[in-house]
Formats: structure tokens, C-alpha cells, sequence
């Protein structure tokens, strides 16, 4: 089986395997390959790798930094051996067994790894493939129902014992888990002959057994969906113990069944998908024309086969739901600050609304309409993702601050919500300052690359009582603050000019033992208050950026 391998030699090497078929690379998380890219130099969906007879192809999928093989760009090529391609800014080498590099005859040495090679396998080709080892008829040995090759008892133990082996291959990828049934039926129906098949699991919430795939060996089949019997499925599913009915319509346990009088079922097995002590499933196969038709044989090797089916669909649920615990803490980090999240992790219900006090910060940036007219979507895009990361991530969370919402080019942040500390409005302070002088850095940063960006931010904080909890829908909510405080520090951003920080009253009594060098203003009139609010300027230039305060989230000035 060809693979590609990142970062190869080094402790964080990654080998993936190309299964044949499409294979489809990205960072996003239904790729057949995720990648994890810190630069973000790859698409969602960035290319695939083809895997087929002629050999193995990549496409590029408008990626937006493109796709290379060896250095070149592609749009699509086919790959050799030992061939890099990279895709953004992460290489991978492809490794394809079938077509080994070759040394010197007399030199059996490995050249990347030094080592004097006597024998070199590949798994792959030590392989049978399931095809060698079933019939192409469906044609029994001894009256069994299984499609082995081998007639002699050894060579079909040993047969049986390659195909379940194979069984284990194919499911052992992470398959999507709704797709894993119809899968496990498919490879069912090659091994065994048998008129239809049927796998059940069990509901987590009823505990009732619900078919997620069926089979018939006739696709022409019209046969009810409905065709097997409840009374086998519920009786195997209890018990914990596969069983053959040698004439399901004779037999005594199943004898008030309609389905089988019905159907006219005349033989019937059923094993437990079985990963642990409890149940998780069965999987039904019955007969039609004849009873008698299974026996021991086949009996043991469907429950051997169930015990695979049960572990893959166990693994690709556990698969289904790490991706879900993947998305749950991602949006967690998005929002909150690492402390934070560590105390949610622990159980912190977010659910209970609860009355708080908190220091709220709105940041805006000044003339942003007028800044970006002229610039394409993409690119405006482009530069908020650049500035709400410093903003974000390099300051509102070192800082303690939980980030509650983006609105456009503004950032609203609080302080004491959802965990309260005794220093929260000097780090919200503290956090904004630090964002000014950040600000500065940028636009030096972009002049020295050349970049037409030069932008300034105003500030406005205040302080007070909020109602904090989940608002929205049961399947889309979001953690928020309601109050009047919440207003009142929009207003006050407003009312600061570019380049500013301006505080409430409130904000300033909670930080005046920090003596921070303020300017106290005229009262302000601001719109929705009768009342002009007394408002404070931070005199932030005043402050050295490299005060450590600023450095490493401690409070304020002494």
C-alpha cells in the first residue's frame, strides 16, 4: 500500500496511509487525510491523491497557495516514487513499495538509514487477496455456506482464518459511521452464501434494535425491508449468544413470530455485535428455500466476523465522537482563555445564568469603511483574520479575557465572566493599552513590507452587574453578557477618537490603587443616556510597552 510521510526522520514524523480510491487532503476535519497547519497555508479542501490501476495520481483543488510536486506547481500529475509534494506550505514524500528505489546489486545497504538490509518484505505483498481465497460461484463445501476456496479441514481453518484477517483490514480505516453497516453486509454477502443479511444496533436512547443496512444475495429482490424476525434479533441481543434456527417456522422459542410464518423463513442466524461485556447490535442472515442450511461452521465464523463488525463500528464511533470533542474544545478556545477552558473542562456548568460584575472592552478601528472601499473582499478578510489574531490571541487571552464576539472590524471582550477574579478590570485596562501599543508594532510591521496599511483603534471600557449565561437555540448557542454595562461600553468606544482609550467611572474606581495616568474629561453626552457620563482618558503613551504588566498580564502600575 503506497503512504506519504511529513516530516519524515524527525520525532514528529507522520505517516499516512493512500488508500486506493480518492484520498482527499485538507484541514478540514472529513478529509480522508486532516492536516494540521498552524500557518494555514492549506485549503479545507486542498487536493486529492488518486490511487488506481494506472497508477497514482494528486489534483490540486483551487487551493488557495497551490499545490507542487518536486518544487513544480501542479494542477495534476501523476506521482513516482520518492516524489515530494507539497501542498501550501507542508511536504510530504510519497512512499510507493510497489516501485522501490534500487541500489547497487552488491551494495544491499539502505541509503537513508545506513543499515546493511539482508531481506526486505512488504506487509502488502505477503498479503492474500480475499478474491484467492473465495469462490467465484456460490458453490458450498460439506453443506457449509461459506465461499472457501480450501476443501481440506486445515487449509480451511487456515483459510477462514486469512479471510477474517482481511475482514479486519478493510475495517480497519476510520470509517464515516454511518456508512460502516452497508460495509460490513458488502464483505457479508462476498464470504457467505446467504439470501439476505441484515445489521442492527441497538438505539442508545430506547434501547430498542434498529436495521441501519440490509442485503439480498438477489439484487432484484422485492422482498419486505421488514423481512427479518424480531423475536431471533431480541432473543440473540439478550442472551449475548449467537445462534442458528435450523428451521425457523419448526422452531419452538420463535414459534409465535409473523415475521417468520410470514416470510416464510426456513433457516436463520443471528450473532451479537459484541465489542465488550454489553451488546451493541446483531447481525441476521436467513434463508429462504431450505432449513438445515447452516452449521456449526458457519455458524462460528459469523460470530467471528460480528466480533469484527462490532469492533469497527465501536472505533468508528469513538473516531466520531473524538471529532466532536475536537470541535467542542476548538470552539471553546475560540472564545475563552486557557484558564477558562480548563474550568469548563472541569465540569463548570454554563448553562446557570448568573448575576456578575464585569469590566467589558469594546475595541473599534477608526475609518474602517472609508479604509477598505477600495480593497477586495479577500483581502479586507484576510487583514482582520492578521489583526484580530494579535489582538485576540496574543493579548485578550494572556490577559484573562474571555472574548464574547466579533462584530465586523469590533471585538467586544469581558473580564470576570464567566470566572471572576479580584484583579479583572486592571487586566482589561492593562489589555488595552497593550493592544495600542500593539497596534503601533503593525503598522510598522506593514510599512516595512510594503504593505498600504496604516490604521488606529479607539477603546472603551466599563464596569458593572450583568446577567451572564447561554443564549439561542438548543443546537446553536452562545455564551453571553446582557446589561446595561454592556451598552454603556460601546458608547464610550464611540465616543473615543483614534489612537484612545477612554474608561467609565466605574472602570477607574476599580483600578485607581494602580495609580494609571488618567485624564479626567468633560461629562459626555452619549446616546441612550440622559444623563453625560464622566468619562477618563489612558494616557497609554505614557506607559513603556515593555513594561512587564504589558509583557506578561500582570496588573498595573504601582
Amino acid at each position: 500500500m503506497p503512504y506519504i510521510i511529513q516530516n519524515q526522520g524527525t520525532p514528529h514524523e507522520r505517516v499516512c496511509d493512500l488508500r486506493h480510491g480518492v484520498n482527499t487532503i485538507g484541514r478540514g476535519l472529513d478529509n480522508s487525510i486532516v492536516v494540521e497547519d498552524d500557518a494555514r497555508s492549506l485549503s479545507r479542501h486542498h487536493a486529492e491523491i488518486q490511487v488506481n490501476d494506472k497508477g497514482i495520481y494528486v489534483t490540486d483543488l483551487n487551493s488557495s497557495n497551490g499545490t507542487f510536486v518536486n518544487q513544480t506547481k501542479i494542477v495534476q500529475q501523476k506521482l513516482n516514487n520518492s516524489d515530494l509534494v507539497q501542498f501550501g506550505s507542508v511536504i510530504f514524500r510519497l512512499v510507493d513499495e510497489d516501485k522501490p528505489t534500487t541500489n547497487s546489486a552488491n551494495a544491499p545497504t539502505n541509503a537513508s538509514s545506513g543499515l546493511s538490509i539482508l531481506m526486505r518484505v512488504s506487509p502488502e505483498k505477503s498479503r492474500v487477496s480475499m478474491q484467492d481465497l473465495l469462490k467465484q460461484q456460490k458453490q458450498t463445501v460439506s453443506g457449509s455456506v461459506l465461499m472457501i476456496q480450501a476443501t481440506d479441514e486445515s487449509q480451511r481453518t487456515s483459510a477462514k482464518l486469512r479471510v477474517l484477517l482481511e475482514v479486519s483490514q478493510e475495517l480497519s480505516s476510520p470509517e464515516a459511521y454511518s456508512a460502516l453497516p452497508e460495509k460490513i453486509l458488502d464483505l457479508l454477502l462476498k464470504i457467505m452464501s446467504v439470501d439476505r443479511a441484515v445489521l442492527l444496533l441497538v438505539n442508545e436512547i430506547t434501547g430498542v434494535l434498529e436495521p441501519k443496512a440490509y442485503k439480498f444475495s438477489n439484487p432484484n429482490s422485492t422482498a419486505d425491508l421488514d423481512f427479518y424476525s424480531r423475536k431471533i434479533t431480541n432473543f440473540v441481543l439478550k442472551q449475548g449468544d449467537a445462534i442458528i434456527s435450523d428451521d425457523a417456522s419448526l422452531d419452538r422459542r420463535f414459534d409465535s413470530s409473523q415475521s417468520i410464518i410470514q416470510q416464510s423463513i426456513q433457516a436463520a442466524m443471528c450473532a451479537p455485535l459484541k465489542p465488550r461485556d454489553k451488546a451493541i447490535g446483531v447481525l441476521y442472515v436467513d434463508n429462504l428455500s431450505h432449513g438445515h442450511a447452516y452449521h456449526k461452521e458457519d455458524l462460528e465464523f459469523l460470530s467471528s466476523l460480528a466480533n469484527q463488525a462490532a469492533i469497527a463500528i465501536e472505533n468508528a464511533n469513538l473516531y466520531r465522537n473524538m471529532q466532536a470533542e475536537v470541535i467542542r474544545r476548538t470552539k471553546l478556545e475560540r472564545f475563552f482563555p486557557a484558564a477558562v477552558s480548563q474550568k469548563i473542562e472541569e465540569g463548570w456548568d454554563l448553562n446557570r445564568i448568573i448575576e456578575t460584575e464585569v469590566t467589558a472592552l469594546f475595541s473599534d478601528i477608526s475609518g474602517f469603511t472609508e479604509m477598505t472601499s477600495p480593497m477586495q473582499p479577500r483581502k479586507v478578510l484576510e487583514f482582520l483574520n492578521e489583526y484580530f489574531k494579535v489582538m485576540v490571541e496574543d493579548i485578550v487571552f494572556p490577559f484573562g479575557g474571555t472574548l464574547e464576539k466579533y462584530i465586523a472590524d469590533a471585538l467586544l471582550a469581558v473580564w470576570g465572566s464567566p470566572y471572576q477574579k479580584e484583579n479583572d478590570a486592571i487586566m482589561a485596562v492593562n489589555a488595552a493599552i497593550a493592544m495600542q501599543w500593539a497596534m503601533r508594532q503593525l503598522n510598522d510591521q506593514w510599512a516595512y513590507q510594503g504593505r498600504d496599511l496604516q490604521i488606529q483603534i479607539h477603546i472603551g471600557l466599563n464596569t458593572g452587574m450583568v446577567a451572564s449565561g447561554n443564549i439561542g437555540s438548543e443546537n446553536l448557542i452562545q455564551y453571553t453578557n446582557i446589561g446595561d454595562t454592556m451598552n454603556v461600553a460601546s458608547r464610550i468606544c464611540t465616543a473615543a477618537k483614534a489612537g484612545e482609550i477612554y474608561i467609565s467611572e466605574s472602570t477607574k474606581t476599580n483600578v485607581s490603587p494602580h495609580n494609571l495616568p488618567l485624564e479626567k474629561l468633560e461629562p459626555i453626552k452619549v446616546k441612550g443616556k440622559e444623563e453625560p457620563l464622566q468619562l477618563y482618558r489612558v494616557l497609554w503613551e505614557n506607559i513603556d510597552s515593555n513594561y512587564t504588566g504589558l509583557r506578561a498580564g500582570r496588573v498595573g502600575l504601582s
